[in-house]
Formats: structure tokens, C-alpha cells, sequence
């Protein structure tokens, strides 16, 4: 195959990396974006790279399996772990950024990338020749029609929901206090203590407060790791408390004493001057979002500079439709990536991108597409999403589950650290072996030149 354009549809995290990583494999991009003159329900931005929910990409550690895949994009020359690294905010363990910077950011060096052309419209049709179909969890209703035509109507769906920004501010601290869970990374957490008589009062709130509507022709199926709180207080009175509002590792420091419920406050901003309510995603109305969340101790005067929503994702059963490449059955030259292939997660989605538009250059540069391996993060999770064997099929993130076992009997953090070392080395030498890395590419010092 000649090195002809390749198109990309989508310019978020996915659609992003990969039209960055097919531009330094010199291979000219068409990427289309429908924003600004289409939008969606969760963004608000034309930037590329918008990150509509938290502004985490999650834990950094070596010692979790999104920090392993985070390493092993970063030795892949990742344009979005650059930029994260880049706009950097405090977060204590995990890696977050300044949101606009951040998208501001990936937007300009791909803008002026000289491979990469940026086309501002609604792709509405399946594209002929080498493509990536990267267009999200919110693809427009023209091109979800295309690729029901192309692939059939077995589409599955979940909901995804955001969570509300408060303003600092507007946060009492003489009854919230600063730590992170065990003291791992200092007070970088602002933390709302609750009694137990206040708890069980904010949970009959959220079960009876009055909830946006779910259309008729929707049924809603929620991903674990983004769960609605009013559908997690549903399920029990104690299910928050054993989730985002679990104290654990938090202690008080005006009595010494472990609070019976926490709400965990994450810097937003590089000027911290916002916090998201950490796990907070809530479909309930937003007048009643006001008065419930305001029931939290520390937040009766808070600002709310956005408020939580819900918004149906769209993803395909890449069980049945992909291969461990990323290409679509039955069609060579069109790959899919992102949280439409059902991987969850910022990086994860990055992850994705990155892969197919490895294997789409590889495929131009006439070389057979290649899967990761196994032990790695990513081949883990490739593999998962792609096993023609799964049933019931739900959208996962990165993690160690997903990684061959080791050999001998490992526990803990031993075993994290020794699944991590493994999963690094049979990434280098995966990179090594397929010559997957450009001769010199220096992906941070190219793109912020």
C-alpha cells in the first residue's frame, strides 16, 4: 500500500494520538472534527483532546496497571502523555492535568504539524481507503448510521456521567481539611467529613431528589467504574460509603479520628482554583444537584461551575467486529479506536489510538500489523476487548486482571511491581523486536518545539 492520506475522524484522545503518530511515521493525515459547528451533549470546547469528565488520567504508580500503560506510552512516543506530563496540577498518586491547557496543548502541535491537514466538519459517511474511525462514545447520528450499515445493528450502549466542579473558594475549610488517602502525596485532596447521622441524610437525599428523565427508546446500562452515585445508593444505604465516599486512610485532623464518610475534592485547574467532587457523576436534575450536593459539610455555600450530567456512549462489539490489530473484520485498511471499541479510561483510549495507527502505517509501509503482547498493559487489554470468545461484553479498563499470571506464588505489592517490571520489558522489547519506534522520534520535543 502506497502511502496515500489516511483519514482520521475524531480529534479526541483517541483520534488524536493517532493522527500524531501516523504524522511522525511521515504519513499525511486527514483529521476531521466535527467541533465546533457540531457539538455534543458533554463537550464545550472546539479544542482537541477535550477531557469532558474528570481531569484524571488516573494513578501514576508503577504499581497499577494504568500507570504501567502510561509508561508504555510514554516509550511509545505518546503525543497525549507528553501533553499530560506538560500541564501537570497536583493530584497526590495520580496524574492530573489543567484541562484547557492540556487540550490546548494537543490541539497545537497537531495543528501545525506539516502531515497533518485538519479538516472542521461532520464526517457523515464511512470513508473509502486507509482510515481510523475514532469518533467517541457521542458519534453523530449520521455516522453511527454509516457503520450500523457497514457492520450491522449489534451495537451495544452504556451511560457515562460527569462529575461537578465547585469553585475553591466557595469551600468552607473550617470543616473540610486537606490530606490524601495514608498521606500518599500530601494534602493534595480536599476532604468533606460526614457523621453517620449526616451521611444516611445526604443518601434518603440522593435516592428521593428528582432525576432527568431517561428517553423512552433508551435503556440504561451503566459501566461499574462510572456509576451514577443515585444509582449506587439504590442498590443499598452503605454502597457509598464503601465507594467514593469511603474514608479509609483519611483521618480528621481537628479530633485524630476517621470520619464515618468522606467527599474527596480534586484540583481541577493548574491555579486550583477548581475542584471536581471526586466519583460524583449524578443524573440527578441540576436544581437538585445543587440543593443535595449542598448538603455535604464544607460545601453549603458552594460554587458550582458545572454541574454533573449523563449522556448516552455508544460502543461496538469488538469481540465479534475487531482484531487484535484494531482492524475491522473484514476490512484491511479501516481500523477503530477509542472508547467505542469499549476500553474506558483517558489513557486507555490514547492507548487505543496509538495502536491503530501503528499498525495502519505498518500496513502503508507494506509490513504486517502487529498485536502487543500479552504482558503488557496494553496487549492485556487489547486482547480482552478483542477475544472472540467473550459474551456480554462491557467496557474495561487497564489492569492487572487482565495480565497472565505470574510464574510462583507473588502477593501484593511484590506482585504489582513484578507484573509491572514484566509488563515494561515485554513492551521494550516488543518496540525493539517489530521496530515499532521511528529512528530518533522524540515525541515531547518534536510536538512543543
Amino acid at each position: 500500500m502506497t502511502k496515500s492520506i489516511v483519514t482520521v475522524i475524531g480529534a479526541g484522545l483517541a483520534g488524536s494520538e493517532a493522527a500524531w503518530q501516523l504524522a511522525r511515521r511521515g504519513i499525511p493525515v486527514r483529521l476531521v472534527e466535527m467541533r465546533p459547528g457540531a457539538t455534543t451533549e458533554a463537550h464545550r470546547t472546539a479544542f482537541f483532546a477535550e477531557l469532558v469528565c474528570s481531569n484524571s488520567l488516573r494513578n501514576a504508580s508503577l504499581e497499577t496497571a494504568v500507570g504501567v500503560l502510561k509508561e508504555e506510552l510514554r516509550r511509545l512516543g505518546s503525543l497525549i502523555l507528553a501533553a499530560a506530563d506538560r500541564t501537570r496540577v497536583p493530584a497526590g498518586a495520580a496524574l492530573a492535568v489543567d484541562r484547557d491547557d492540556f487540550a490546548r496543548t494537543v490541539t497545537a502541535a497537531l495543528e501545525r504539524h506539516p502531515l497533518v491537514e485538519v479538516v472542521r466538519e461532520e464526517a457523515r459517511t464511512i470513508p473509502e481507503g486507509p482510515a481510523i474511525i475514532a469518533s467517541g462514545p457521542l458519534t453523530s447520528a449520521a455516522l453511527g448510521a454509516g457503520l450500523n450499515r457497514l457492520i450491522g445493528a449489534r451495537n451495544l450502549y452504556f451511560y457515562d456521567a460527569i462529575a461537578p466542579i465547585v469553585t475553591a473558594e466557595s469551600v468552607d475549610m473550617t470543616i473540610a481539611f486537606r490530606a490524601s488517602r495514608w498521606g500518599n502525596g500530601g494534602d493534595d485532596y480536599i476532604n468533606c467529613p460526614l457523621d453517620e447521622a449526616r451521611y444516611h441524610a445526604f443518601i434518603e437525599a440522593v435516592t428521593a431528589a428528582e432525576k432527568v428523565a431517561v428517553h423512552p427508546f433508551e435503556k440504561p446500562v451503566y459501566f461499574e467504574g462510572c456509576m451514577p452515585i443515585e444509582e449506587m445508593a439504590r442498590r443499598g444505604p452503605m454502597t457509598l460509603a464503601f465507594g467514593p465516599m469511603k474514608p479509609v486512610g483519611l483521618i480528621d485532623p481537628r479530633d485524630g479520628r476517621r470520619p464515618f464518610a468522606v467527599v474527596q475534592l480534586r484540583q481541577d485547574d493548574r491555579e486550583a482554583r477548581l475542584y471536581n467532587i471526586v466519583g460524583f457523576q449524578t443524573k440527578m436534575t441540576y436544581p437538585e444537584q445543587r440543593r443535595v450536593l449542598r448538603m455535604i459539610p464544607g460545601l453549603e455555600r458552594a460554587e458550582f461551575v458545572r454541574l454533573g450530567s449523563l449522556h448516552r456512549n455508544t460502543f461496538i462489539d469488538s469481540p465479534r467486529l475487531l482484531r487484535p490489530t484494531l482492524q475491522l473484520r473484514g476490512r484491511d485498511d479501516l481500523f477503530m479506536a477509542g472508547q467505542m471499541i469499549g476500553v474506558e479510561g483517558y489513557v486507555e483510549s490514547a492507548a487505543a489510538g496509538m495502536l491503530a495507527a501503528i499498525n495502519l502505517a505498518r500496513l502503508c509501509d507494506g509490513a504486517e500489523p502487529t498485536a502487543p503482547p500479552r504482558e503488557s498493559a496494553l496487549g492485556s487489554l487489547v486482547a480482552y476487548i478483542t477475544d472472540p470468545a467473550r459474551r456480554d461484553f462491557q467496557p474495561m479498563n487497564a489492569n492487572f486482571g487482565l495480565m497472565p499470571e505470574l510464574a510462583g506464588r507473588m502477593r501484593g505489592r511484590a506482585k504489582k511491581t513484578a507484573l509491572g517490571e514484566r509488563a515494561l520489558a515485554a513492551c521494550d522489547d516488543w518496540i525493539a523486536r517489530e521496530r515499532i519506534e521511528p529512528d530518533g522520534a522524540d515525541a515531547a520535543r518534536v510536538a512543543f518545539a
